[in-house]
């Protein structure tokens, strides 16, 4: 088998027709949704202490808020006991909140991995993961996989997220709370982060550097244990790496040339692979940081062994030193795609590592119940929940989890993937 000739698409009116797709969508979503909250989680001490003298308190009352945010995890405003009640007040007539959302639902795995649905000020539903790792003494590493959207607009063709559609971005203090909640899920301090939820986290730059900089100052949780995630949206690799963060980005590739590459993911269009590859190249000598690609291997699809040896040319010629990162594809409902052989699997590792790659191929860790980014909240909503109908028919939330469980057990979600381009 000849391996595919590798294309290089400029720009075309399919190319922009695709940018203008996305525009247009994400500018549906921004106006569509309620203006942002004035939410205090995400706030730093500073700007704490800052709001607090600008509703006539003393600095230190910042401080404060703080601890009760960030240390007693208080939700609501009406928690804040440590303040005084005027003080509460005041925050409560300007309008703001603590900016915790509650659990729709939750569902844990028989290896612990947990997925839990948030449900947000607008009734929609984000879906977030804990993947805990244990060792003789208990968890001794614990991932959030947090999503950045209310699903995807780009619609990649293996992808549960994009099936269910967009809606619109998340905001900073919507990202920084899914931590906390796979943190009280697990009673647990979380680790690690990986920004390989629902949604395309570089559409949503300005909300994902500042839940980065929270979870980094305020929870503490180490640059280098932070993860963002891409399928390829231009400029914004340049715009990443001019924040010089310690953190991995992970580049979804899943194709070794153009043409490919157009078939699964159809943002492809409008961000040739030699731009993509030359902007991670760029961002390497600019960080000092290494890129890992992520691919999905698609049976009979771009699995075979020479696409591994194309896959091996690119990255030399892109400088080498990258790391692959091979997810073996778990199907989704309604999805074409089919798992490779383990056999196909350990073939492609062997002609990568063969031609100096460093490879690891990632373990599954799954939900026994809708594992696949985006298909637990596409059981619950693809539009807006209806606050009358949740409160009207107080079981309904009940049967419809009963249903999920009757209606896949372990057939659909043995070892299912969570992120939207496989994983």
């Amino acid at each position: 088998m000849a391996a595919p000739q590798q294309v290089h698409v400029r720009a075309a009116p399919l190319a922009r027709a695709l940018r203008t797709r996305v525009a247009a969508a994400t500018a549906t979503a921004a106006a569509s949704a309620s203006s942002p909250e004035r939410a205090l989680l995400g706030l730093s001490e500073p700007d704490l202490r800052q709001l607090a003298v600008d509703l006539g308190q003393q600095s230190y009352r910042g401080k404060q808020l703080h601890d009760l945010l960030y240390k007693s995890r208080a939700k609501q405003i009406q928690e804040f006991s440590h303040v005084p009640k005027v003080f509460r007040e005041a925050l409560v007539g300007a309008g703001w909140k603590v900016g915790r959302s509650p659990v729709h639902h939750a569902v844990t795995a028989s290896d612990g991995t947990t997925k839990i649905l948030l449900k947000l000020e607008d009734n929609r539903l984000i879906e977030t993961v804990g993947i805990p790792v244990d060792d003789d003494k208990g968890p001794s590493r614990l991932t959030a996989c947090v999503s950045s959207q209310v699903g995807c607009p780009l619609r990649c063709s293996f992808c549960a997220t994009g099936k269910g559609g967009f809606a619109r971005n998340l905001h900073a203090h919507e990202i920084v709370e899914q931590v906390l909640a796979i943190e009280e899920t697990f009673k647990h301090r979380v680790t690690n982060v990986v920004f390989m939820g629902m949604g395309e986290p570089m559409l949503n730059l300005k909300s994902v550097l500042e839940a980065h900089r929270c979870l980094n100052k305020e929870l503490k949780i180490g640059q280098r244990m932070i993860t963002i995630s891409t399928v390829g949206v231009p400029n914004t690799i340049k715009m990443l790496a001019s924040h010089k963060l310690q953190s991995t980005l992970a580049v979804s590739l899943h194709a070794p040339n153009q043409k490919l590459r157009e078939t699964t993911v159809p943002s492809a269009k409008s961000y040739p692979l030699e731009a993509l590859m030359d902007d991670c190249k760029n961002y390497f000598l600019e960080t000092g940081r290494r890129v890992s690609f992520e691919y999905t291997l698609l049976a009979g699809i771009n699995d075979a062994k020479e696409h591994a040896e194309e896959l091996a040319e690119l990255l030399h010629t892109c400088g080498g030193g990258y790391h692959v990162n091979l997810i073996p594809y778990n199907p989704i409902q309604g999805s074409e795609y089919k798992r490779p052989y383990r056999k196909v699997v350990q073939a492609f590792v062997d002609a990568l590592e063969a031609r100096k790659i460093t490879v690891s191929v990632r373990q599954t860790r799954g939900l026994d119940a809708n594992a696949a980014c985006g298909q637990l909240r596409n059981e619950f909503q693809k539009n807006p929940l209806l606050e009358s109908s949740l409160s009207s028919e107080p079981n309904l939330a009940k049967r419809c989890i009963f249903r999920v469980h009757l209606s896949s057990e372990v057939k659909w979600f043995r070892d299912m993937p969570f992120r939207e381009d496989g994983n």
